[in-house]
Parts: structure tokens; C-alpha cells; sequence
């Protein structure tokens, strides 16, 4: 019995699947997307993801060669200045960076992520080069010298010559690799939300630090007329959990306290989810016929919208080396030249995303003020500030 031939397998149907989707079926690859549940595309679905992804200008022209962006400007929102707020004290630190710095273009752009896996799908469906199955998922694999054969949950077997592991951090593709990870633990979630608010946000998006972890408010559309942002709120596992379950016009209080009051009081205008924060690496991103991308190979607090940056960084070279190296797709030439390109520079961002929270963690006196003088001393030398924004949009350090 002959099996279904295609040249690349995705495991994991979030916006880094999907993104890898459109990008290596845009490029001509024949691609098969498997996961064991739909993407919820509607924000007042159960179970929505009701975060939002900040594009840095690096992923936004990935977006671009994945033919994703036209269809998603229009909902997108600039950010222009990002600003960081130390009121661990009466006497706050205010520092902005302006991309004017650095670029004629915004930082970035923000977008929900649910409206992300909508437009994602739409343009999925546009390509002859993509299958798409939805209920299924990856299970184990057989890699040999000249390809997979894959088997999926639903009995089926595929051949493919490269198996991309998209499927996050508890990865199926990364455990049938046998690949082990390193995993630090914060006792820390991060609560999700969005906001309006009588202060317009003006495209800055702003970190307020105290103690226990930032608190990010991200602009948004408006919405009724009104200002609107998405927050992160980063603090300790506990009261992340009473803070999600308060009631609504106490929590507004809580948040609006806690925001600082930049932008004024804080209207809640959806439901408060809430997510774990850990570090974790991959010790390897390679095995045989496979590569993993994303929270398979790397998850870390969010902090300096790192981490789907990252991510689409990681599809860029993967996508570079399979044009590259088209007729010899998933070799081992190929992959140790992945390897090469990004093992190191992930290690980097992690650790340092790492020190940042765990300085923003720190509730001791010491610890603040060395944030404070830190802020102050970064903003105030100008080819430092320069070199810091230019590293944040993904340059080597």
C-alpha cells in the first residue's frame, strides 16, 4: 500500500505552525500541518488566546515573504516608542526609546492572536501546496538516510524528508527525537487581558516595574472610540490566581494601582486568562530529518517581545537553508547548518531575558535600585540606547 509523499511534515497548528505553513508552502514546499484541535479564530470563543503578538520589524518582512502581511496591516497596530517605568519608589524612572533612533519604521506591530490564526488559516486555504488536518496528531516517526515515515493518531502513515516541530513546549516531535530540554521555573504566571482607557496610548508601549514581574500594557485598535491595550501582568503564581478570579471592579482598581496610572483608570474588556512563565531550551535543535522551531526549542518569559521574534527568526533560517538545499531537503548538511545559526543566539537571548526577569522579580531595596540606575544609565548614553533597540529587533549582540 503506497503512502502519501510530502516534503515537509508540521507538527503544531499555533501561529508559529501556521506561519511555517504559509511560509514553506508559499515557497513551493508540498506541506502537511497536523493538529489535534482547530485554531479558535473567533475572540469570544471559549478558550480563546486572547494575547497579542508584538511583530518586530524582522518578523513583520517574514510575514511579508510569507505572504501574510498584506492581510494582516490593516488590523495591526504601530509601536512606535517603548517606554520602561521603574515606580519601585515615589520618585519613578521614566525612560523612552524612540524608533526614530534607529529606523523610519516602528518597532513593531501588535496584533491579537486569535485574529492572527484567522488570517493564518485564510491564506492556508489559499495554497495548493498546503494540507491542513485538523484532529490530528503527530505520534512517532521512523527517520531513515533518505526520508521519514511518519505516523499520526490517526493511523496514517506519511512520508516526508524534514519534520518541523512547531507543537510547543511539551513537544511530541521533540520527545519522539529524544532531545532533552533544560527547564528553569519562576513561581511566576502571567495574567492576560485587554484594557480600555481614557488616556490614549499614542503607540507606546510601556513596562512599569515594581516587584514580582513587569507589568506591559501593548497598544491596541480602539474600540467604541475608545483607547484600548493589551497587558501582561507578571507576578507570583498565587496571586495571579486571585487577582484572575477577584471581582471585575476590584481588580480595575488593582490594575489601574499597579499600571501606575499612565494611562488612567482601566476599564476590563475581556476575560483574564493566565499562563505559567518558564525558561526552557532544547539541548539540541536537530535529529535526524528534523528541526524544531519556536516553543519546541525555546519558551521564556515575556519580556521585550522576544519570544515569537525568536521564533520567526528560527523559520527564517529553516526556510533559507530548505530553498538551499531543496534537493537535499532535511539533510544532515542542512541541519547542522541550522543548528549552527541559531543554538547559540538562543542561548543568549534566553539567559538574558532570564537576568531581566529575575531583576524584575527582585523586591529588595538593593535590587531596585540598581534597575533604577540601570534604566537611567542605558537610556542617558546614546550609542548604547541605539545598540540596545537595535538588538532588540534580533542584531547579534
Amino acid at each position: 500500500m503506497s503512502r502519501e509523499r510530502f516534503d515537509i511534515l508540521i507538527s503544531g497548528g499555533g501561529v508559529a505552525g501556521l506561519t511555517a505553513a504559509s511560509a514553506f508552502g508559499s515557497a513551493g514546499f508540498k506541506v502537511v500541518i497536523v493538529d489535534p484541535h482547530p485554531p479558535i479564530t473567533d475572540a469570544d470563543a471559549e478558550g480563546a488566546d486572547l494575547r497579542t503578538t508584538a511583530f518586530l520589524q524582522p518578523a513583520r518582512d517574514f510575514l511579508d515573504r510569507a505572504a501574510l502581511w498584506d492581510r494582516l496591516s490593516g488590523f495591526a497596530t504601530p509601536l512606535q516608542t517603548m517606554q520602561i517605568i521603574d515606580a519601585s519608589r515615589p520618585d519613578t524612572v521614566e525612560r523612552a526609546f524612540d524608533a526614530e533612533d534607529i529606523s523610519d519604521r516602528p518597532f513593531g506591530w501588535n496584533l491579537p492572536n486569535w485574529l492572527l490564526r484567522r488570517e493564518m488559516m485564510a491564506r492556508i486555504e489559499e495554497l495548493d501546496t498546503v494540507e491542513i488536518r485538523l484532529g490530528v496528531e503527530f505520534q512517532d516517526y521512523l527517520a531513515r538516510t533518505n526520508g521519514v515515515i511518519a505516523h499520526l493518531t490517526d493511523g496514517t502513515r506519511i512520508d516526508v524528508s524534514l519534520v518541523i516541530g512547531a507543537d510547543g513546549r511539551n513537544s511530541a516531535v521533540r520527545k519522539a527525537a529524544g532531545i532533552e530540554v533544560s527547564t528553569t521555573r519562576y513561581g511566576q504566571h502571567a495574567l492576560t487581558f485587554a484594557v480600555a482607557h481614557d488616556t490614549p496610548h499614542e503607540n507606546i508601549s510601556t513596562e512599569v516595574h515594581k516587584s514580582g514581574g513587569p507589568f506591559t500594557l501593548v497598544p491596541l485598535p480602539d474600540q467604541d472610540g475608545r483607547p484600548c491595550s493589551a497587558v501582561v501582568w507578571m507576578t507570583d503564581s498565587k496571586e495571579a490566581e486571585r487577582l484572575r478570579t477577584i471581582p471585575t471592579d476590584q481588580f480595575e482598581e488593582e490594575a489601574t494601582e499597579r499600571s501606575g496610572g499612565v494611562l488612567g483608570r482601566l476599564i476590563l474588556v475581556s476575560r483574564r486568562t493566565a499562563w505559567p512563565i518558564i525558561s526552557q531550551i532544547a539541548d539540541t535543535l536537530v535529529a535526524a530529518r528534523t528541526a524544531l522551531v519556536a516553543e519546541a526549542a525555546h519558551v521564556m518569559p515575556p519580556i521585550g517581545a522576544q519570544g515569537l521574534n525568536m521564533s520567526l527568526t528560527d523559520l527564517s533560517h529553516l526556510l533559507d537553508l530548505s530553498v538551499r538545499h531543496r534537493d537535499d531537503l532535511g539533510s544532515p548538511a542542512m541541519l547542522d547548518a541550522y543548528q549552527r545559526a541559531r543554538h547559540g543566539d538562543i542561548k543568549l537571548r534566553v539567559a538574558g531575558i532570564d537576568m531581566l526577569n529575575r531583576t524584575s522579580m527582585a523586591g529588595n531595596p538593593l535590587a531596585q535600585e540598581a534597575r533604577r540606575a540601570g534604566i537611567k544609565a542605558l537610556h542617558g548614553i546614546k550609542p548604547i540606547r541605539t545598540r540596545l533597540m537595535q538588538m532588540g529587533l534580533g542584531a547579534k549582540g
